[in-house]
C-alpha cells in the first residue's frame, strides 16, 4: 500500500476593493473611475458585529472568491434599514 499524499494547496485568486466591487456588480468594471459600493464594502469589513470576510495583506484589503460568495448571500433580500414610522415629527416650514 500506498504512502497518503499531502494535499497540494490551491491559492484562490484575490480580488481588490475595486475589483471586489465589479465582480458583486455594485460598479461598472469598464470606468475606472466609478467608486460606487467601495465605502460600503469597507464599511462591512470594519464593522463590529458581524464583519465581512476579508484578507488583509501589505496593508490592502483583498477578498477571495468565497468571500465575495459569502458577502452575497448575507446581502441577498436583505431588509432596508429605514423601515417602519418616524420617531420624531417633521415640524412644517414656515414658508
Amino acid at each position: 500500500m500506498a504512502a497518503p499524499t499531502k494535499p497540494t494547496l490551491v491559492l484562490e485568486k484575490h480580488y481588490n476593493v475595486k475589483q471586489a466591487c465589479d465582480r458583486l456588480g455594485l460598479s461598472d468594471p469598464d470606468d475606472p473611475t466609478d467608486k460606487r459600493g467601495q465605502k460600503w464594502l469597507r464599511d462591512g469589513v470594519n464593522q463590529e458585529q458581524d464583519p465581512f470576510p476579508c484578507s488583509r495583506m501589505a496593508r490592502q484589503l483583498l477578498f477571495t472568491e468565497a468571500d465575495l460568495i459569502e458577502i452575497a448571500r448575507r446581502h441577498r433580500n436583505r431588509a432596508h434599514g429605514n423601515r417602519g414610522p418616524r420617531r420624531k415629527r417633521r415640524l412644517a416650514s414656515a414658508a
